[in-house]
């Protein structure tokens, strides 16, 4: 699992490399989290490509166990995608929620979750 530390105003943000899904299963995004706080970190940006599609399937589960791990280690996380065809009402609730609190983004760009992730 490669990581691009990006520092800018006082924070360090992990962002997450690939070209392929990394994120399985909670302890694979456990082991980002480590990564992350490891390197100095208190925030990871993925891109949605790099998280197996049941993330995204609510009833799963596996969204609210991970985002649940990073709120317990008090890490942000900044997934980046294209959100704009989503067709589940509770996904797209779940999305405008997240972009409320200053703990998770769903974003267009990694500039943008990078921008969300210092706003808070």
């Amino acid at each position: 699992m490669q990581m691009r530390v990006h520092t800018e105003e006082g924070y360090s943000i992990a962002i997450l490399e690939s070209d392929a899904i990394v994120i399985h299963h909670v302890q694979d995004a456990l082991d980002a989290l480590a990564n992350a706080k490891y390197q100095g970190c208190d925030a990871l940006v993925w891109k949605q490509e790099h998280i197996v599609p049941d993330f995204f399937e609510l009833s799963t589960k596996v969204a609210g166990e991970i985002l649940q791990k990073y709120t317990n280690y008090q890490m942000k996380l900044a997934i980046v995608g294209d959100y704009s065809q989503i067709e589940s009402k509770s996904l797209r609730d779940f999305i405008y929620e997240c972009n409320q609190g200053t703990q998770f983004f769903f974003t267009a760009t990694e500039e943008e979750a990078i921008a969300a992730i210092k706003r808070t």
